[in-house]
C-alpha cells in the first residue's frame, strides 16, 4: 500500500511540465522497470528557484518526481546535491520496498541536473 503522501503527489503532481529556459536538465532512467524521469531546474544566485519534471513511469515514480521538485525549491545547489533517496522516500511517508528504486531516479536526476548546470556555468 502507498502512503497518503504518495497518493497525493501521484493524483495531484506538482511542477509537471517542460522548462524551455532551464538552467540545468537531468535525465535518469531505470532499464529494469522502464521508468524515465527528466528534471529541469532554474537557478538564481546559487539557489534553485524553480523545478519541473516530465516522468514516464509508475505512480511511485511520478510521486517521487513531484516531491523532489518541491523539496529542492529554495535550496542552494550544495544543499540540493545532498538530498538522498532515503530523504525523498521519507518525505513521501515511505515507499514499498519494490518501489524504492523510484526514489533513486529522483535523487539521481536531480544530481545530473545540477551537474548540467555547473557544466554550463563554468567560469
Amino acid at each position: 500500500m502507498y502512503s497518503k503522501e504518495v497518493m497525493d503527489h501521484f493524483m495531484n503532481p506538482r511542477n509537471v511540465g517542460e522548462m524551455p529556459d532551464a538552467d540545468g536538465v537531468g535525465v535518469e532512467g531505470n532499464p529494469v522497470c522502464g521508468d524515465v524521469m527528466k528534471l529541469f531546474i532554474k537557478v538564481k544566485d546559487d539557489k534553485i528557484v524553480d523545478a519541473k519534471f516530465q516522468t514516464f513511469g509508475c505512480g511511485a515514480a511520478i510521486a517521487v518526481s513531484s516531491m523532489i521538485t518541491e523539496m529542492v525549491k529554495g535550496k542552494t545547489l550544495d544543499e540540493a546535491m545532498k538530498i538522498s533517496k532515503e530523504e525523498v522516500a521519507k518525505a513521501l511517508g515511505g515507499l514499498p520496498p519494490q518501489k524504492m528504486h523510484c526514489s533513486n531516479l529522483g535523487a539521481d536526476a536531480l544530481k545530473k541536473a545540477i551537474e548540467d548546470y555547473k557544466q554550463k556555468h563554468k567560469n
